[in-house]
Formats: structure tokens, sequence, C-alpha cells
């Protein structure tokens, strides 16, 4: 059996090298001296690209036909290879890796210790040298962090069903059955076998930990304290971070959920300052806005931003596109913004979108130059398709059209989808017209230019409803980015802009970045806006243009 692992893994190796294009940079990338340093003014993470892996399905090292911590790192080259000098790489600047830890699911949100990694993915030394490695090529690493609820199966629940037991008290229990229902109309008490009832809003195998308990808080902070110090992750995606605290009939973003979180952020950034945690608050940003009000979260998921540029690309109207840019510039600002299409617990963008690869390159368009820092659910860069059940939204990655898609020499985990053949890393990296050549250039371009990075952003009205447009700007650069979300060319249109960030009563020459053609030159009005500007070239279909707008000599 030890031999066949062997050749299990040899052939694992040769299978990586001959199918991943972008990982053929000629060997190892040149060690760096440190991380990218942040732009003056902001944190590493706003000026990141995150891409979300679920490991299971990345890639397999071993032939055992799950994902694996070491199959990522052969991978890694192909998220960002370190070289500045090469152009195989999709760009990527951190990484957001699913639960590793051990679990008796699938997917991992139901934790059995907190201190170690799934064996099915590797070890605790393989986590470290994934580190090292996406470190070398400049790469950050975001652990998720499963802290609301643990597995029913995890040691500490299966001694606090013993009503006599000391860990009792971590969970929430009633002796009888509290009724009610969840913040979705789900059941949330469930019966013990050893007697009452316990709390556990996500499902029964997922009860809630006791946050109001001090002995649950000083263990979380100990598992805090061991993946930022002592494992060296660079931060954590907060999982269910509505539901930590609950206030007798206040199940979600209580009072003492946002407290907890005030006393929380303290903790972790004594521990690494440069640490970063993003909450998946999956609500309305009337509520999320007051988690990242600057000592809580500092970024926080934009779902209705989400849904609404999925909504534009699909229709090809701006109207609910610009309605929410609005909003999150109010309630959302830029630096605590996290942005995406879809992820792990949605149907797949690309069904979304009817699998129409011009929409999907809209989409992309819209989220790499919307304010806020950008998240690409792995396999979105190839128009992967998937929708529920979860299974079939977090479907093996398609590194070829080789068996199995190149993911594994064994048997997957799970099925690929059946359009592998045609949508994988190789063929499309290949492909200049391709949805992941869009993927890569508009990587490319956000993170050469300072406004699309962190700038802020200040919607544009248009008198055409198929147009959206946006003013990106940062202390070194402004921007305006026009999007034509139609099938059909624009030839003629107003853009305006009431108030903006525009040298007041002057004029902008326009120098084209993304798109060309000779453009009118931007006349400002006393509020550093524009009114009923045209720009003099139309938009072709779904056509985007990326325009930096640069003070004209008096």
């Amino acid at each position: 059996m030890k031999r066949r692992g062997l050749l299990f893994a040899l052939l694992a190796c040769l299978l990586a090298a001959c199918i991943t294009p972008a990982a053929s940079s000629g060997g190892s990338p040149p060690p760096v001296a440190a991380l990218p340093t942040a732009s003056p003014g902001f944190a590493w993470w706003n000026d990141a690209v995150f891409y979300e892996i679920f490991v299971r399905s990345f890639y397999d090292s071993n032939g055992d036909g799950i994902g694996d911590l070491n199959g990522l790192i052969q991978k890694l080259d192909y998220l960002n290879d370190g070289n500045p000098n090469t152009n195989t790489d999709l760009g990527v600047t951190a990484l957001w890796l699913m639960p590793i830890y051990p679990s008796p699911s699938y997917h991992g949100y139901d934790v059995t210790d907190y201190y170690l990694v799934n064996p099915q993915y590797g070890t605790l030394g393989d986590f470290k040298r994934l580190l090292r490695e996406a470190h070398k090529r400049g790469i950050r690493v975001v652990i998720d962090f499963v802290m609301n609820h643990t597995s029913s199966e995890h040691p500490w629940f299966k001694q606090a069903q013993n009503p006599q037991s000391s860990k009792r008290n971590w969970y929430l229990w009633a002796d009888t059955d509290p009724g009610g229902v969840g913040p979705w109309g789900e059941t949330i008490w469930h019966p013990s076998a050893q007697g009452g009832y316990y709390y556990g809003v996500f499902s029964d195998s997922m009860p809630d930990l006791n946050y109001k308990n001090p002995d649950v808080v000083t263990e979380m902070e100990k598992v805090t304290r061991f993946w930022l110090q002592e494992m060296g992750a660079d931060g954590l995606r907060v999982d269910g971070a509505r539901y930590i605290v609950e206030d007798g009939k206040v199940l979600a973003d209580s009072k003492g959920n946002h407290e907890w979180f005030k006393q929380f952020r303290t903790f972790y950034k004594g521990i690494k300052p440069d640490a970063l945690t993003v909450g998946e608050v999956w609500t309305t940003n009337d509520a999320v806005t007051k988690y990242v009000q600057g000592d809580q979260l500092d970024l926080a998921f934009n779902f209705d931003l989400s849904a609404s540029l999925v909504s534009s690309a699909r229709s090809g109207s701006a109207d609910a596109a610009r309605l929410n840019l609005a909003i999150a510039a109010k309630l959302l600002p830029a630096s605590h913004a996290a942005n995406f299409l879809t992820n792990h617990d949605m149907n797949r963008v690309m069904g979304e979108l009817g699998n129409d690869v011009n929409k999907a390159k809209r989409a992309a368009t819209l989220l790499f130059t919307a304010p806020g820092t950008p998240f690409v659910y792995y396999g979105e860069e190839l128009g992967q398709l998937g929708k529920k059940p979860d299974e079939d939204i977090r479907l093996p990655m398609q590194w070829s059209d080789t068996a199995n898609g190149g993911f594994t020499i064994g048997t997957p985990w799970r099925a690929l989808a059946a359009d592998y053949t045609t949508k994988n890393v190789a063929t499309e990296s290949a492909d200049t017209n391709s949805l992941w050549t869009h993927y890569h250039a508009l990587i490319a371009v956000r993170q050469a230019n300072s406004a699309l990075r962190n700038g802020d952003g200040f919607v544009v009205q248009s008198d055409n409803s198929g147009v959206l447009a946006l003013v990106r700007a940062s202390k070194e650069q402004v921007i305006l980015v026009i999007n034509n979300l139609r099938e059909e060319a624009v030839t003629d249109y107003k853009l305006t802009l009431d108030k903006g960030p525009l040298t007041a009563n002057g004029h902008y020459t326009v120098q084209p970045i993304w798109g060309k053609g000779n453009f009118a030159t931007v006349p400002v009005n006393a509020d550093g806006g524009f009114t009923d500007y045209q720009p003099g070239v139309g938009l072709g279909p779904g056509e985007t243009q990326i325009l930096q707008l640069v003070p004209a000599a008096k």
C-alpha cells in the first residue's frame, strides 16, 4: 500500500506539470523579502484580490480523489507565481480557505477539533508550508473561522450532553422545548439523547457555543491565538457573524453581538495588528454597516451588491447595480466592503447568467471596477456551472480536458461537471478571448491602478439605462469607468455626476486604459462633477471603457 501511495503521488506531480500552463514558469519563483506592503493610508486587504478555495475540490496531490493542502501548494503558481515578469498566473494576492479543520461532514462547517487540520487535507506542517510558499509569491492566506458553533460530534458537546458536566454551560440549553423558529424559519431547539434541548441556529448537528460563558470566550481566544500567532494565518473569515451572541429572542445582530466583536477586535489586533477579519453578515447593508464602524470587523461581505451586479449583468439594465452602488457608498465604504458575485452557498454565477460568456465577462468587469475588495469563487474565472444541492456548487476544479479534468488520478469525491472538456484552465488560459483571459486582464488592470484598488467610488448617472458609469478616485489618480450592459451598441449617451472628486471648474483630458478612441475633454462643474458629459466615443455591445482623467494644462 505504501508503494502504491508513492506511485499515486509521483503520477499526480507529473500530471500537474503536464496540464497546468500557469505552473510552467521555470520552477519556483524567486523568494521575496516580504509580502507586499499596503498603499499609504490603507490596509493590505484594500489592495488585494481574494480567491475563495474549497480545498477538497481544488487539487488532489495523492490520488485519493480529495483535494488537499499539498495539492493547493502545487497549484500556487496558477494563482500567482510571484514573478512580475511572467503573464501566465491569474494574479490573485490573497486566499480564503473554506474550513480545513477535522469534521464529520464533507464541507467542514461542523468542527470537531479547532487545533488540527482535517487529515484528508494534510497536517499542520502542510499548512505551515502552504503559508511559506504562498508568502514567497506575495499571497496572503485567510482561513474560515467557524466560531458560532461546533459539530455535535465535538468532544465538548459530547460532554455537555451530561447535565452534570463542566462543559454543560458551553452550549445553550433548556429543560423543555422553548419553541419558536430561527431567523429564516428554521427549527432552532433540538432534543438531546440525554435530556433537555440545545440551541443550534443552523442545524441539530451544529450546536451554538455560549459566548456569555467566560470559559468559552477564553477557549476561542486561545484558538484565535493558535491560528494567527502560532500557525501564522493572515486573517479570519468569520462564519455566521450575525449569530455569535443572542439577546433573549434577538437571535441575529443583537447588541451583545456587536459588543462581543468590539472586544474580540481588541484581542486579535493585540496578537497580530495586521490580521484581517472579514465577516459573513448575510443581510441588508442597513445591518451590515454596524459591523464595520472601525471597532468591530475589518471587512464585511456586500450581499446586496452581489445580487445587483449579477442582476444587471443578466438583464442588461444598470438600474439595480447603480442603486446598490449608491447605497453602498453611504453605508459600506470601499475600505470596508468585500465584494463578490456568488460564493459557496449560492448557485454559481455562470448558471445565473444562462451560461452566457459575454454576460459573465460583464459581471466580472463590474466586480473588479466597483469600490471595495473583490473575492472570486474558485472556478468562476472559467465559467464553471453548478446549482444546489450544495455539493454541486462545490465541484472539483477543472484543470484540463483529461480524465477527471486533471483534478485527480483517482476517483473524485464528486464527479466533475460535464463541460470540463471545454471549460478548463489549460484550454481557457491559451484562448485570448476566453473568460479566464478576461479575469486575468481585469485583475492586472486593477492591480496597476490605485484608483481601482482602493479609490473612493462615485456613481454616475446616465440617460441610457444600459450604461453603468462610475468615477473611482484615489490621491494619485481619477478613473472613469463606462460599461455598456446591453447587447446593442450605444452611439450617443450623456453622463452626469452632480458632485465629485475633480478640481472645481477645471477641465480633464481622457487617456484610455481599457478601450480606445479620442474622447472629449471633461468640463468640471463647481462641485467637482460634470453635467451631461458626452464622451464622443460610442460603446460596442457589452463594451467597457476604463479611462484615466488627467487635469488639462491651464
